[in-house]
This record gives C-alpha cells, sequence and structure tokens, in this order.
C-alpha cells in the first residue's frame, strides 16, 4: 500500500494530478477539504477559505500539527489500497505521514495569473474571491512559524517530486505518468 499526499499552490492542480491518479491508476482519495467542510458544517460556519483556514489550524492546535492527516490515514489503511491524501499544508503532516512508511509527496505550483483564472473559472464556494483577496490567502498560507498552520512552502520544499503546471492538462498527466515510471509505482 502507498499514500501519495499531494501538496501545492492554490490553483495549480492538485484536484488535477488526484483525478489522473484515481481514474488512471485506481488509488482511493481522501480529501483535507471534505473533512474540514464537515466540520465546518457541524459548527454551522460559513463554507469558505477563512473558515477552512481557521477551523483546520483549531483542530491542529487543539489535536496536534497531523491530526488532520492522521485521521486521513487511518480511513486509508482501512481499504488496503494505494491511497492519495490531498492536501498537506503543514511540515508536521508531512512528518507525519513520512514516519508511517510508503509515503510520497507530490507538489504541484504554477504561474499566479494562470492559478487565479483557474480558481474563477472552478468557482467552489473557496475561490469566490478578488485577485487581492487571492494574493493574500497565498501569502497567508505559504509561511508560518507556528506548526499548528499552514506552510504551504515548506511542504513544498519537502516533496519528492515538484510538478510545474503551466501548459496543458495532457502534458501535466504525462508527466505524472513518466514520474510514477521512474519511482517504480
Amino acid at each position: 500500500m502507498l499514500i501519495i499526499g499531494i501538496t501545492g499552490t492554490l490553483g495549480a492542480g492538485k484536484g488535477t494530478i488526484v483525478d489522473y491518479l484515481v481514474q488512471e491508476k485506481g488509488f482511493v482519495h481522501f480529501s483535507v477539504r471534505g473533512f474540514i467542510t464537515e466540520e465546518i458544517l457541524r459548527q454551522g460556519l460559513p463554507v469558505n477559505r477563512d473558515s477552512m483556514v481557521s477551523v483546520a489550524n483549531k483542530l491542529r492546535a487543539d489535536h496536534s500539527p497531523s491530526y488532520i492527516i492522521d485521521q486521513l490515514y487511518e480511513l486509508a489503511l482501512l481499504t488496503g489500497k494505494n491511497c492519495i491524501i490531498e492536501s498537506i499544508r503543514t511540515p508536521g503532516e508531512v512528518e507525519s505521514l513520512r514516519e508511517k512508511g510508503n509515503f510520497l509527496l507530490f507538489a504541484v505550483d504554477a504561474d499566479p495569473m494562470l492559478r487565479y483564472e483557474r480558481i474563477v473559472i472552478r468557482n467552489s464556494e473557496t475561490d469566490r474571491i478578488s485577485l487581492s483577496t487571492f494574493i493574500e490567502n497565498e501569502k497567508r498560507e505559504m509561511q508560518s512559524s507556528d506548526p499548528a498552520k499552514q506552510n504551504i512552502g515548506k511542504c513544498i520544499e519537502q516533496s519528492d517530486q515538484i510538478f510545474y503546471n503551466n501548459s496543458s492538462v495532457p502534458d501535466l498527466y504525462k508527466e505524472i505518468e513518466l514520474t510514477l515510471i521512474k519511482l517504480n509505482v
């Protein structure tokens, strides 16, 4: 059983990588966003990026920096299949998964304007934001000295493979396939 974690910048293509691994390679998908959304709804909060960040940070602060990922990892174990966990946001999550073994971390990034265009098109409940809010959100999530808060920049540094998704979906799929071959997956 292999666990692949996905990290990366907002709108870079994490979901596209997940879709490929699920549809083409039979991976089972576990979503941090889905886990946090369930908690947001349970608390009666609005489902938006601010709630996502604050609820996730509180869960990590109350339990451990890797709490959310650890919960999803336990669910993944029950499947006995190769799984993908989307989206890794803290170094503590990376460390916890590395300690468990059979883990790879993929990161994805792309040009900021291209990423903003993608989230506008995607139009999920957390994507309905201005360009300035997009930039501020990214600044807030890219680095932090608090282990309970997002530090995507550090997660990207710790990745086993970085995909630069500035081209087409078929090009990204080719890059994923070549990486899987290189890593013997």
